[in-house]
């Protein structure tokens, strides 16, 4: 059975019920590098096309996770919407974007990412503006994606995974311990006015807050403003 809601102009989910793996896995072939996100969750797969508004806030989000693994000169891997996935427990999803920080070593030259003997990234960033009919929070939780920032258009959250699965919010980030929500809210609010600007003015205050604080920052030459 297939569904479809309208929830803001524009933007139209699917809701397919009674979806084999091997279905989904020939639909992710199918769609390739269509701006489309598929989320597979134990025989319901959703089908979603994002919005501009989507796409500026996780665009602007991982902009600031870049920005701080820059100015920190911290390996990162950035795997953007990468499928995560495992047959075994018949559950995959598409972040708006993922991060491997902490475990980037153990990622660092793997071409295919495979879940069942690699490590979940460490950061991923969900956007949700309209409500899905699938629950991908409790997918990456299933994943074992430690940490989730969440933003629905309106609110933003740092989601740690705990270990009875479940994702409980946190005033500060897991990967960035000194990162704070409400600093990155302040950001957030300003994107009435263009990216660039708010990415600069990120990067002053990172720089004028929290590198003089944090140990070891500045061993490498700072990219400039």
């Amino acid at each position: 059975m297939a569904t479809a809601t309208t929830a803001l102009v524009g933007e139209r989910r699917y809701l397919l019920d009674g979806m084999s793996w091997q279905f989904y896995q020939q639909f992710l072939a199918e769609v390739g590098d269509r701006p489309i996100r598929l989320t597979y969750d134990q025989g319901r797969l959703e089908i979603m096309s994002p919005l501009r508004p989507h796409e500026s806030f996780k665009s602007i989000l991982g902009r600031m996770v870049e920005t701080i693994t820059e100015e920190l000169n911290v390996p990162v891997s950035c795997c953007g919407s990468t499928t995560l996935q495992r047959e075994d427990l018949q559950r995959g999803l598409e972040p708006d974007e993922c991060y491997y920080i902490e475990h980037e070593p153990l990622v660092r030259g793997i071409g295919n990412i495979d879940l069942s003997r690699d490590p979940p990234p460490d950061l991923a960033i969900e956007i949700d503006i309209t409500s899905g009919s699938v629950n991908r929070q409790g997918i990456y939780a299933a994943l074992g994606v430690p940490e989730l920032w969440r933003f629905d258009g309106e609110e933003l959250w740092f989601l740690h995974l705990h270990p009875d699965g479940t994702y409980q919010p946190r005033e500060t980030s897991r990967s960035f311990p000194f990162l704070r929500l409400a600093d990155v809210v302040g950001f957030l609010e300003q994107l009435h006015t263009d990216q660039t600007s708010v990415i600069r003015a990120f990067r002053a205050w990172f720089r004028a807050e929290i590198l003089p604080n944090h140990p070891g920052a500045g061993n490498a030459p700072a990219p400039p403003l």
